[in-house]
């Protein structure tokens, strides 16, 4: 299942099938999420975060499982996040997800959303809640907050904690960074 921040029009499930594009940023390329159902899957494209995860899935040839996807509105309050997660585990006895879902983006002058001295803050305790498999933690954030920050993660990042909830999962952060002062992080949860 992959998860990711979408506008109204993208939010909710998204089947295998589902069709997105990188057009809108000047580049001239189609990703498909999973295989090739051959219903005509959707006829909503996939949202930015979701059409990324496509992406990323096709590059390492992600076609063994179905795979659906979510996606999530900034807005969801963190309860609602939360339950959607654990819908999503309840599915089967193990659930692959791919969380997509920026941090901050407000870190530096040239951010997309200005300098908040506390943008940095929350990308930090978001990094060490994530790394660290934190749900108590990543369940209480605070949605508005992030909205001020623009981190469009949060809700991903609640989705996520309501699917893991007490598995025992170990998590490893591997990337934490800001370019474009921008929030990044890279994590896994196993």
């Amino acid at each position: 299942v992959v998860v990711g921040p979408a506008e109204e029009s993208g939010r909710g499930p998204h089947p295998e099938g589902a069709r997105g594009s990188f057009r809108g940023f000047g580049v001239d390329l189609d990703v498909r999420l999973g295989r090739d159902t051959g219903t005509g899957a959707s006829e909503r494209e996939l949202p930015p975060s979701l059409a990324v995860a496509a992406w990323l899935l096709e590059r390492v040839d992600w076609s063994d499982a179905p795979i659906e996807a979510l996606g999530v509105g900034e807005p969801l309050a963190p309860e609602r996040c939360v339950a959607a997660g654990r819908d999503i585990a309840v599915r089967s006895d193990r659930v692959a997800m791919l969380v997509m879902g920026d941090a901050s983006a407000c870190r530096s002058l040239k951010a997309p959303g200005y300098l908040d001295e506390r943008a940095e803050p929350f990308d930090a305790e978001a990094a060490r809640a994530l790394g660290a498999v934190d749900v108590a933690a990543l369940t209480a954030f605070d949605a508005e907050l992030a909205y001020e920050l623009k981190a469009a993660g949060r809700a991903p990042w609640q989705v996520l904690a309501g699917a893991a909830g007490d598995a025992g999962l170990t998590g490893a952060l591997l990337y934490e960074g800001a370019p474009y002062g921008v929030g990044y992080l890279v994590v896994t949860w196993s």
